[in-house]
């Protein structure tokens, strides 16, 4: 008989943090085994449960990298365009569908999901995007903003519209993620520079001093001409940081 080839797998090495889980349930095992006190078996279970969730971390970290890196541009598959008493308004979007249709495969693929959080109080609704991992670790991004009185809007529209509006801009703050621009009206003469945009450390800095100034996203984002906080150009950053350290001052007279 001709002889078969066998294939060996080889035990994939554990990571520093993997061990050390592994370590810290080892000496849980062998304490409840030697019948230790209640005083050593809760401080072993604190030390696993510390190295389970900086596991849990980090695979978040990972898997929203290489997610992030998959992720297309969003295409703007919406367009506003009225005029009120204070001029026209005409801007271009992504609504939340096209933002599920695009990022929601990508996620799925590499073990993160989200959802959403509504609180409504005293003419304010809050929405809190909770994008988390299968291995349990989860980030919040949460913003504020009134109720959409644009239009001829009952009272529950202008509470629904609000709370789209957010699911928008939470997903997107929370993932990072950039939506296209209008090429056609590029101007011309413009430099890659002059159509950067901010970071995504300056992206947190100004959603950390829009909710310390609670701060109306929405007015702040038409103050700023942009549809979102990761829109703005990084040559308005500081523009953006000075309108909210001039809040904060006032705030605190």
């Amino acid at each position: 008989m001709a002889a078969q080839a066998v294939e060996v797998q080889q035990p994939q090495a554990m990571s520093p943090v993997h061990r050390s889980v592994a370590a810290a349930n080892d000496m849980l095992s062998q304490a409840l085994s030697s019948g230790a006190g209640m005083d050593v078996i809760e401080k072993l279970m604190e030390l696993r449960d510390r190295q389970e969730a900086t596991m849990a971390r980090r695979a978040f970290d990972e898997a929203l990298a290489a997610a992030k890196a998959e992720m297309p541009v969003i295409t703007k598959n919406r367009t506003v365009d009225f005029t009120s008493t204070r001029g026209r308004t005409n801007y271009a979007h992504e609504d939340l569908g096209e933002i599920a249709r695009t990022v929601d495969p990508i996620l799925g693929k590499f073990g993160l999901s989200y959802r959403f959080r509504v609180k409504t109080e005293q003419g304010q609704v809050s929405v809190t995007c909770i994008v988390a991992h299968r291995e349990g670790h989860f980030e919040e991004t949460t913003l504020s903003a009134g109720h959409d009185q644009s239009g001829n809007k009952n009272s529950i529209q202008a509470v629904g519209s609000t709370i789209t509006y957010l699911q928008r801009y939470t997903l997107k703050a929370a993932l990072g993620l950039a939506a296209s621009s209008d090429d056609d009206g590029r101007t011309h003469g413009r430099t890659a520079e002059d159509d950067a945009l901010i970071t995504a450390e300056q992206r947190n800095t100004l959603l950390k001093m829009i909710e310390a100034t609670e701060t109306d996203i929405a007015r702040f984002c038409a103050y700023m001409k942009v549809e979102s906080v990761p829109d703005i150009k990084l040559s308005e950053y500081g523009r953006a940081v000075a309108m909210l350290e001039k809040k904060k001052e006032q705030k605190n007279v």
